[in-house]
Parts: C-alpha cells; structure tokens; sequence
C-alpha cells in the first residue's frame, strides 16, 4: 500500500516478472493485476498506483507499463477519472436478451438504479416515428431521454417514443422504469424486435457517459408490443461498451 498526497490509500499490486519469459512483461502485469481484480483482492473502486510509478517500481519501461494499464482499462478491468487516478471498475454488467427494463434488470442483479429524465417533450409525430409506433404522421406522441445509471455510475443513454395516451409523467420515471409506469396503466408487454449494434461515441455522449471521447459504445434499437400487438414503444439505446454486455443464448436447429 502506499499513499496519495490527498491522503487516500493508493494500491500497489503484487506483481512477481518473469523476465526469462517468452510472454512479454506489459502482458504479465496485466494478467496479474486481472487475476488480483476477478479473485476481489483488488475490490471495485480500490486506487492503484500510476503506470509511472509502477514502471519504477517494477523496473520496466513506461510504455510497458502503460500498455499493461491500457489492456486493463479496454477489458472494462480499470476506469481512468480525471483528478482521481486510475481504480478498479465496477463489475461489468450482464444483461440478458429479453423484453425487460434495463431498470428491472439492475434491480434484481442487485444494483442500485437511477434514472436522471433529461427531456420528455409532446409533438407531432414525424413519418419515422409515426411508422415505428404504427400512428398516422402528425399524431401526438411524446419523446423521452433519460440517463440511466448504476449504482451512482452512467450507464445507458436511452431515447424512448411512446404514444401520448399511454405515456408516463417525469415523475414516474425518474422512480421506476418505463415498463413498469406502461404496467401501472395496464399495458401488458408481449415481445419486441430489436436490433443491436455498436458506435463510436459522439464528443457530447462521451461527456455525458463519463466515457473517454470516441469511446465504443452499444447500441440497440427495440420496437415493443403489447398483447394485443399494439406498438407500445419505439427505444433507441446506448450502453457503454467498458460496462455492459447483452448475453444470449442460442440453440441449434
């Protein structure tokens, strides 16, 4: 252990080089700083030292260091805050492929959801949403955007356009999910098609996610039905790749 100049405790790994190793050494410190974060001796939000000091340390080059630090930081291992260091990431969220709410889903993995409502607005719908959402163009539909964090840290960036008889108040989402406030009013959710992909960040998303600029980010566009298979919703999403995966499962036929 060693000591910030703010006083807070800084962790120095245990990193035992081998130098007679074909396996290059950034590698070898990556694999082990990775085995110390998986077994929780470096648990979530532990400070570790710098790769200049742990390049001294070490006796390796900074840019043997540095590379180790990058691999850890591109598997989601390692965040970089500016003003704070580099410390151990959150456990990367998993979500499976089913029509659920991010906020459901962070709820029962144990998580500690919040939702920030950046805008929710009432227009007109134009031709693209109107066909999403089944309506004639120009009906009344309501747009929502909304950050979605967890466990204090941002997550999802998610747009949702929903019709305006059956849309929820700010209120109501920034205390549960928008399936959950469509439930409230009785909408019952039967399937979806959804399509999922990946971008790079644009400067302001980036900003918004605490993510560094042109960073890689998720994405996944959802139209929903209810029982009746009426359009209840048409979402266009962005997770942060370094925190999120989507799982599935899939069966031969």
């Amino acid at each position: 252990m060693g000591t910030a100049s703010t006083g807070e405790t800084v962790h120095l790994p245990r990193v035992a080089l081998d130098r007679a190793s074909p396996v290059p050494l950034y590698h070898q410190i990556a694999e082990a700083m990775k085995a110390m974060i998986t077994s929780g001796d470096l648990p979530a939000g532990t400070r570790v030292e710098n790769e200049l000091a742990m390049a001294a340390r070490l006796g390796v080059s900074r840019p043997t260091a540095r590379r180790a630090f990058q691999d850890l930081v591109e598997q989601g291992l390692l965040i970089r805050r500016r003003g704070i260091g580099t410390q151990v990431a959150s456990e990367l969220i998993r979500r499976p492929v089913e029509l659920t709410s991010l906020y459901d889903d962070l709820a029962a993995a144990g998580r500690t959801p919040r939702t920030e409502v950046l805008s929710l607005e009432s227009h007109p719908a134009d031709h693209v949403i109107a066909e999403r959402l089944g309506v004639e163009p120009g009906a009344e539909v309501v747009t929502i955007e909304r950050l979605r964090f967890a466990d204090d840290e941002p997550l999802a960036l998610m747009t949702n356009h929903v019709r305006a008889e059956i849309a929820p108040s700010a209120a109501e989402l920034a205390e549960v999910g928008l399936y959950a406030a469509l439930r409230a009013t009785g909408v019952q959710m039967r399937l979806a098609r959804q399509t999922i992909g990946a971008r790079l960040a644009t400067a302001a998303e980036a900003r918004v996610l605490n993510e560094r600029p042109r960073a890689a980010l998720l994405t996944m566009e959802r139209i929903a039905f209810d029982d009746v298979n009426a359009v209840v919703e048409f979402g266009s999403h962005l997770y942060r790749g370094s925190r999120y995966t989507f799982d599935t499962t899939v069966v031969a036929r």
